[in-house]
């Protein structure tokens, strides 16, 4: 059993595609829909948190490959310039999933991309703007 968080990105002649009909009963997957942002003939896209079987996701994968939509890893999402942090926890103030996080021991901020939900929050409070987010209107590295 693998969980793993994925943002769809939904071409305008793909937005109306039942994909996650599919992905739970074609591939007996639970799909946690935690952000979307869909608007009939422009490009959507749909942060899901996804669980089931190993053999059955890479399927489902495949499936959505097939069917045109893009599908982008919650990790490749999300960049931190961890050599420019000074580990302030800004960031950490603000993030409520809990994804940035100080590590109290080493008194370092630590990312974890399987809790993000790619609010974007992050950015705004980061001091040195060092954090960018890829969900919507832009790909990580366009802070």
């Amino acid at each position: 059993m693998v969980k793993e968080r994925f943002t769809f990105v939904f071409s305008p002649e793909t937005y109306d595609k039942p994909i996650t009909y599919h992905l739970v009963k074609d591939f007996d997957l639970k799909l946690n829909i935690l952000r979307a942002e869909i608007t009939p003939g422009e490009e959507g896209h749909l942060l899901a948190e996804i669980e089931g079987e190993e053999d059955n996701l890479r399927r489902a994968l495949e499936f959505l490959a097939a069917e045109g939509i893009e599908v982008i890893p919650t990790h490749r999402q999300v960049t931190v310039r961890q050599e420019e942090c000074v580990h302030c926890g800004a960031c950490t103030a603000v993030c409520f999933s809990g994804a940035l996080a100080m590590n109290r021991e080493e008194w370092k901020m630590e990312f974890r991309p399987e809790k993000c939900i790619v609010c974007g929050l992050c950015i705004e409070a980061c001091p040195l703007r060092i954090i960018s987010v890829g969900f919507g209107g832009g790909k990580a590295g366009e802070a």
